[in-house]
């Protein structure tokens, strides 16, 4: 017998593949242990580490990396930066302490919004891409400014859904879906949903839209019960990427018959009621 075709091919981020994506924070947990078992639940490959937040050092009780295991690719991010200059600082930090160049960007605007700065956001990923770095963006989900970031040669630009940690899910899917299919296909970079997701739909509305990848973490972090919620993500996840490929039938104003009428006995022969 010969092997099943594969139901999906892998993402493929800068110089990383991933089977699985979902990507998952590690902040907002009850307790290091409590985000471990979530992380394996969720069967994420791609962990995100804010470096500003963080302990990195210190007894292994008290470190963050001593309970992440290895297996996981560790993306740190500048969250908590709110100029060009500190979100710079901090992806320097990253390299330094975690030994990769990879690196999530954040340039926030305000601490009550933690909407993305724009015009921070473009200065701080240049200097950024010209120093070696590999930039996943976050961004709003304008269309254009996905674009300008893309003209940099990020490595995926990350429209949010909502605001960070609103659990309001994707509020603008029209804009999303005109990112997917103007940007995605001129750059040929993964366009990955990033922030404002609450529960499982959220998740697979996204990947239906046609989002190479969801990141995530106060909605599993925050959940009543985190480890369910984290196995319910994953299965979000892979449902909603399923669904995006099978491609869903049109949506029609009037009933349509499961079973079809033509070839069958009149009704007036049999005395059965149409459709049965």
């Amino acid at each position: 017998m010969t092997a099943p075709a594969p139901l999906d091919t892998p993402l493929i981020v800068g110089k990383h593949t991933f089977t699985s994506r979902l990507f998952v924070g590690t902040g907002k947990y009850a307790s290091f242990e409590l985000m471990r078992e979530c992380l394996a639940a969720s069967a994420t490959e791609c962990v995100t580490v804010a470096v500003r937040r963080v302990k990195l050092g210190g007894p292994p009780s008290e470190n963050l990396m001593s309970f992440i295991d290895g297996k996981y690719t560790i993306l740190p991010n500048t969250a908590g930066c709110f100029t060009a200059a500190d979100a710079i600082r901090t992806a320097h930090l990253s390299r330094e302490a975690l030994g990769t160049s990879l690196v999530k960007l954040e340039v926030l605007a305000d601490p009550k919004t933690l909407l993305p700065e724009p015009v921070g956001t473009l200065e701080a990923c240049r200097e950024l891409m010209k120093e070696g770095f590999t930039v996943l963006v976050y961004t709003s989900d304008d269309p254009v400014m996905a674009r300008r970031l893309a003209e940099l040669g990020v490595a995926s630009v990350m429209p949010a859904g909502s605001p960070i940690g609103s659990g309001q899910g994707v509020l603008n899917p029209n804009n999303i879906r005109i990112i997917l299919e103007t940007v995605r296909p001129e750059f040929k970079i993964p366009i990955i949903v990033d922030a404002g997701v609450g529960t499982a739909s959220d998740v697979s509305i996204a990947m239906e839209l046609g989002a190479d990848g969801v990141l995530l973490n106060t909605g599993i972090a925050h959940a009543k019960d985190p480890l369910r919620m984290a196995y319910a993500m994953k299965a979000a996840c892979e449902a909603g990427r399923l669904a995006h490929l099978a491609g869903r039938i049109p949506r029609k104003l009037y009933a349509n018959a499961s079973s079809p009428m033509e070839g069958r006995i009149a009704p007036a022969d049999t005395g059965a009621i149409p459709g049965e």
